[in-house]
């Protein structure tokens, strides 16, 4: 067997066990295992699989992921998410789908403390389906807003995935963050208009919430300044050079901690969950990006990602068109399997083609992100519909696939306002020192 057929044959039997619902992680390193070990050596398969796990769970740059995943979780249990809720409730609920706007809203504002898509879309879901379900929004509206809010979480600094592509590319990390920044705020607002004509279009599926006085909008941002003043302490000091990313992730973690401890909003019972939360899913995290490497081994010797770079060099076609060819790669492959883990399959094959063709890795990490949050709101894996689908049991998965659909353009608009003007990703990473 040719490395080309074994990479080929690899690929096929890594979507197989996809499909089969075995983790993603574990599939990747089985594959890759038995990929490299067919290909050059048994031994040296099995003593580059130990390396690669033991390299991967003692690397410095990865002790970023728990540090900002912990920050989240004990705002979650803190109940900082239901306070974000409320001031957004305050200031749109009055609106045609204002609740639906609140929603995001607050989905936005929870993304700057929590980096986690299906997190934030869990705890929204348990905050916003019940107030919506209260005034009677339709399901697919309410659904489809919570779980595609949710995917701001991988956007707005700090983003799980902007970590795994900035170690596995070797770009900032701080500059990754930033480059967040700016789109996010676009999306949101572009998510919040999408609702405000949909709902207008048709007044019955968004009614509007009872109008609040100035006094009442006033005491409710006191809800806010937990979380303003979080985003600032660890997205300034990364802006102006005072943090490294780590630092900021450690500073970030305790004062989200001491927040929630001065409030008295924090529980013995809820610490000790939100430390196994952090625990299980930076481990998921880990594994994913272990078995990721021992894969990307197995590729690197199949020859199929530098001959892929060949031959699209070899196109004689604008450069744009080739990377409108790679985002609809993307969108597919999204469609199929969970975002980090196409991430950390993709980027090996793709990264070279792109740098080569004269793109900022910046920008394009903002772009993968974008593809990304696409990926976790479509069928047939859609991670982020399944995650408020289990919150949402009254609700019929294809009610809440279709609520995201409409939602959907405002992600491929944003995409396509970031392809058409990247400043509006490289204006802030621009401005660090």
């Amino acid at each position: 067997m040719t490395p080309t057929t074994a990479g080929i044959v690899g690929f096929l039997v890594l979507v197989i066990l996809m499909f089969l619902r075995m983790p993603v992680g574990f599939v990747m390193a089985i594959v890759g295992i038995l990929g490299f070990g067919q290909l050059v050596s048994w031994p040296a398969s099995f003593s580059l699989t130990a390396r690669d796990f033991f390299a991967t769970f003692s690397a410095y740059n990865l002790t970023v992921i728990p540090l900002f995943v912990l920050m989240g979780q004990i705002a979650f249990h803190a109940g900082i998410s239901g306070r974000l809720f409320n001031a957004a409730h305050k200031f749109v609920g009055h609106l045609p789908g204002g609740l639906a706007m609140a929603t995001i809203g607050a989905c936005a504002a929870f993304s700057a403390i929590c980096g986690s898509t299906s997190a934030t879309a869990a705890t929204m879901a348990s905050i916003a389906l019940p107030e919506m379900k209260k005034y009677r929004y339709d399901p697919a509206l309410a659904t489809g807003v919570v779980a595609a809010g949710g995917s701001l979480g991988i956007l707005i600094p700090p983003s799980t995935i902007f970590i795994v592509y900035g170690i596995m590319t070797e770009q900032s990390i701080g500059k990754l963050f930033m480059a967040g920044v700016l789109p996010g705020l676009l999306l949101t607002g572009l998510f919040m208009a999408t609702i405000l004509i949909w709902t207008r279009l048709q007044p019955q599926i968004g009614p509007r919430g009872p109008r609040t006085t100035a006094a009442e909008k006033l005491r409710s941002l006191a809800g806010l300044i937990e979380t303003l003043l979080l985003f600032i302490l660890v997205m300034g000091g990364l802006f102006v050079g005072i943090f490294t990313p780590t630092e900021a992730a450690a500073i970030g973690a305790f004062g989200t901690l001491l927040i929630a401890v001065i409030g008295r909003n924090l529980s013995w019972r809820g610490f000790l969950r939100a430390l196994d939360d952090t625990t299980r899913i930076s481990c998921m995290i880990f594994v994913i990006v272990a078995g990721a490497t021992v894969f990307g081994h197995f590729l690197a010797v199949t020859g199929i990602p530098s001959g892929i770079g060949e031959w699209v060099s070899g196109l004689h076609l604008h450069r744009m068109l080739i990377m409108a060819l790679i985002i609809v790669v993307y969108i597919l492959l999204g469609c199929l399997m969970d975002s980090l883990a196409m991430i950390m399959l993709t980027i090996p094959v793709f990264f070279p083609v792109v740098t080569a063709l004269g793109f900022d890795p910046v920008w394009f990490g903002v772009i993968i992100v974008l593809v990304a949050e696409m990926g976790v709101i479509t069928p047939p894996v859609g991670i982020n519909v399944y995650v408020v689908a289990g919150v949402a049991r009254d609700v019929p998965l294809h009610v809440i696939f279709k609520g995201t659909t409409r939602l959907l353009a405002a992600l491929v608009v944003t995409a396509l306002l970031i392809l058409a003007f990247p400043q509006i990703a490289l204006y802030l990473p621009g401005l660090m020192k």
